[in-house]
């Protein structure tokens, strides 16, 4: 397993726990000796994570980090995209586009879950409602909130790799 996947494991194993988690269960867990929990605690640490000690185990500290996400693609990749997201474990708080004439227009999205995305297709789906990326050629972007930096990145490089993650200014 490489470093950046057990880093990634550990944060997940963190932040999907509802109490401390011990460097003893993450070792085992990530099949390392519990010194290398720790110096990837340090690591994780030092990468803005708000990871806390306490006598039971680790704590991530729920600070939601968000960043603007700027993707381009057709109708039949939303549900692809917004579960890519939220399977990684980021949270979508909303959509917006930059039009020519109208500026910024933004819709609440509040999407958390593969169930939040199927309510929303199936929503839109129904109601045969045209997305807001109809307005600019399927150039649109999220606010994306995750527990760490560290996540949001993944989340931009699988959306890179499904070949839709754009910049801000394409």
């Amino acid at each position: 397993m490489s470093k950046n996947h057990r880093l990634d494991i550990i944060v997940k194993t963190l932040c999907d726990s509802d109490q401390p988690v011990s460097g003893t269960k993450l070792a085992k867990i990530c099949d390392v000796s519990r010194q290398v929990i720790v110096q990837d605690i340090a690591l994780l640490r030092a990468k803005d994570i708000d990871i806390i000690s306490t006598s039971k185990g680790y704590i991530i500290l729920d600070h939601d980090i968000k960043r603007e996400i700027y993707v381009c693609h057709t109708d039949d990749m939303i549900e692809d995209e917004l579960n890519t997201i939220v399977d990684l474990g980021g949270k979508v708080e909303n959509v917006f586009v930059d039009h020519a004439i109208y500026g910024r227009i933004e819709a609440n999205l509040n999407i958390h879950s593969r169930k939040d995305v199927k309510n929303f297709v199936n929503e839109t789906t129904l109601k045969k409602i045209k997305p807001l990326t109809e307005l600019t050629g399927g150039k649109h972007s999220h606010l994306v909130c995750a527990s760490s930096e560290f996540i949001l990145d993944e989340i931009e490089e699988a959306l890179a790799k499904m070949n839709i993650l754009s910049k801000k200014d394409e």
